[in-house]
């Protein structure tokens, strides 16, 4: 009971500061660009567990889920500096912290293509509130340094998840060595 009461703490905090998120000035330069995702832990984590549940789960959402982030995230960000209007962004960004957490965390295997699909749909509410925070003449450098920061961030997830991944390879063989049954809770069904 606890570590749920933990875990849902920590997750409104988190959608609090998302719903928090400052329009921000400067918006014109790479710098600003590569600074913006790691500014604010909405961003960090988002794209951290997006990396870190592609990871997990194996297979081609290793790659296939961060890239499909990025350029979705690129097109919601042209999307927003060409003026187009959504409503609910900052709703969709807090969820997307507890989704993609969660499914990290329950190493949800789902089919690439509907991960994807999914992964695509937050990534393009994450680059509507860049494009629509972004301002000046120079919004392709902005649009290329947030998106080599959020790449970094996808790849600080991927090795963290290949590390637990390692981690649960070997607590599962050697338990099955040794003859003792591994919980489903443990080994989240068969690693590949």
């Amino acid at each position: 009971m606890r570590p749920a009461l933990v875990c849902m703490i920590l997750a409104a905090a988190i959608i609090v500061l998302a719903l928090v998120h400052p329009a921000i000035g400067g918006t014109h330069s790479f710098a600003a660009g590569a600074i913006h995702p790691l500014s604010g832990i909405d961003h960090t984590s988002v794209m951290a567990f997006v990396g870190l549940w592609g990871a997990l789960v194996g297979g081609r959402a290793i790659w296939a889920w961060p890239i499909i982030f990025i350029v979705a995230m690129l097109s919601g960000f042209a999307a927003a500096a060409w003026g187009l209007q959504l409503s609910f962004v900052e709703p969709a960004i807090a969820m997307s912290i507890v989704l993609f957490g969660l499914f990290a965390a329950l190493r949800v295997r789902l089919p690439v293509m509907l991960g994807g699909a999914i992964v695509g749909l937050f990534a393009f509410f994450h680059g509507h509130v860049h494009g629509t925070e972004a301002a000046g003449e120079n919004l392709a450098w902005y649009a290329t340094g947030f998106a080599l920061s959020t790449a970094s961030l996808h790849v600080a997830g991927i090795v963290i998840g290949l590390s637990l991944r390692r981690a649960l390879e070997k607590i599962v063989s050697e338990r099955k060595r040794f003859g003792r049954q591994v919980p489903r809770s443990v080994s989240g069904g068969e690693l590949p």
